[in-house]
């Protein structure tokens, strides 16, 4: 590292300084995208998310107020602004994948049309169930005062609703979109849930943070989450090269009904918790639960030592 000057830099410094800097692009080739197509940016897929949220849950979200007589005019421009920006990232998506599979009659610009299409006739069957899940998490949780406090502050709220958005856009194959919207909901929230995840209906987590939930996460109606609990992998299959091999169920599947406590991690795809189990909080589950079936640690030994006055 360059030592730290005392009187800042000089404008004939700026030379070697670019100098430098293209010889790290030349040796570190891996972290540059340069004479490539265009990839989909961080900054529209954001601007779309924010777009999507204000058609999900208008009147909450976007900087104009919604009235009963402007509603229609407002989705249709809304609408119709968004399938522009939508098709255009997902050309650059499919044209990225493209290159790398060096495909020779992909028609990405007419499938992006149609995918950016589908999602937006998706929206309301996902409001539908962002409707159910909101209500699970102001049913469930004691401290919700009303439905408007948990759109306008749950971070559930805000993870769940990307990730049904996202998971449209996983199932339909789309490359590099769904995964870089789940992270941004993961950056925002503190809530990790992979785009690939298959979520059902009523879902909630309480409070959030540290919730991590895997690709390949199979997850039921009415299923309750606490913080810290992680939904992960158990181990890693690798193919006779030792790389690692993809696409296999690596996480585990809640059924209808579970409860899982605070700080517990449930691995293996294999594992399968049952109808109705609760997970105790602080738990480590590697294999599979009956239905109504309780898991819990035994209660730790507590040692107090008390300061003399």
């Amino acid at each position: 590292m360059p030592e730290c000057r005392e009187n800042g830099w000089k404008k004939e410094d700026l030379s070697q300084i670019i100098a430098k800097l293209e010889d790290s692009y030349n040796s570190h080739k891996g972290i540059n995208h340069v004479d490539g197509l265009n990839i989909p940016t961080s900054e529209s897929i954001h601007e779309i998310i924010k777009d999507l949220f204000a058609l999900v849950f208008p009147g909450f979200f976007g900087k104009i107020q919604i009235t009963t007589s402007s509603i229609n005019y407002y989705a249709g421009n809304l609408l119709d602004s968004l399938y522009g920006k939508l098709s255009e990232q997902i050309k650059r998506a499919l044209k990225y994948r493209c290159t790398l599979e060096n495909c020779c009659n992909c028609q990405c610009a007419d499938r992006a049309g149609s995918l950016a299409a589908f999602l937006l006739e998706s929206l309301p069957e996902i409001r539908r169930l962002i409707t159910l899940d909101v209500e699970a998490a102001f049913d469930g949780d004691p401290a919700a005062r009303s439905v408007d406090e948990v759109i306008l502050s749950y971070p559930f709220t805000k993870a769940i609703t990307v990730h049904r958005l996202a998971h449209v856009l996983y199932k339909k194959d789309i490359p590099l979109i769904p995964r870089m919207m789940s992270e941004w909901a993961h950056g925002v929230t503190g809530i990790d849930i992979h785009s690939g995840a298959a979520i059902g209906e009523s879902f909630f987590i309480d409070h959030g943070t540290g919730v991590v939930i895997g690709e390949t996460c199979e997850i039921g109606n009415h299923v309750k989450l606490y913080q810290g609990v992680t939904l992960g992998a158990l181990s890693f299959s690798k193919d006779e090269k030792g790389r690692l091999i993809k696409g296999e169920k690596r996480h585990p599947t809640l059924l209808d009904d579970v409860t899982v406590y605070a700080n517990a991690t449930i691995l293996g795809g294999k594992t399968i918790i049952g109808k109705g189990a609760v997970i105790g909080g602080n738990t480590w589950v590697t294999e599979s639960v009956d239905d109504y079936t309780k898991v819990s640690i035994g209660k730790p030994d507590l040692i107090f030592h008390r300061k003399k006055a």
